[in-house]
């Protein structure tokens, strides 16, 4: 694949089999810290346990492999607000589209369930793309709380709101 270049990829549920790949590919994106990863892991495990109902989860495909994921759940005592916990795309595959085709296929399950849906990025450099690709999907910036997860690393809290005449 060459760079810029947008791929398919096929979304599906996760698997307890993918949890390899998921821990790859949150490793390696970039922006989470080491300490971060079990959290994530935590997340996953939960998703794909059979019989709970907190979390709902997918994985993107490209080329046969777990290029993506996601999870996301209702935030528990609201009345239609939902919480993107994660989603991270293989960084192989930056740019491509795996991202926004995650984040379109999140957004269609949930949209009639939802009048919003949270997402909360750290304030670092790292996190400034990752602010964009919200921020260029049509969510907004609801609140920074300077310092959050440590000196210099706020927490930005973007929000998108789904209303019935949106299709």
């Amino acid at each position: 694949m060459t760079a810029g270049a947008a791929v398919t990829a096929g979304l599906r549920p996760l698997r307890p089999a993918d949890r390899d790949a998921v821990e790859r590919i949150t490793r390696t994106v970039g922006v989470f810290q080491p300490y971060e990863v079990p959290v994530a892991l935590e997340v996953f495990d939960a998703a794909v346990r059979p019989g709970q109902a907190d979390y709902e989860a997918l994985a993107a495909e490209v080329e046969g492999r777990v290029a993506g994921w996601a999870a996301w759940g209702q935030r528990p005592c609201t009345e239609g607000t939902w919480d993107l916990y994660w989603i991270a795309v293989d960084p192989a595959l930056h740019g491509m589209g795996v991202g926004t085709a995650m984040l379109t296929e999140v957004e269609r399950r949930i949209r009639d369930r939802a009048r919003l849906i949270v997402v909360e990025t750290g304030g670092r450099a790292a996190y400034d793309a990752t602010r964009a690709f919200y921020l260029a999907k049509g969510y907004t910036v609801a609140a920074t709380i300077p310092d959050l997860y440590a000196p210099g690393d706020a927490q930005v809290i973007l929000t998108k709101r789904f209303t019935p005449s949106q299709g």
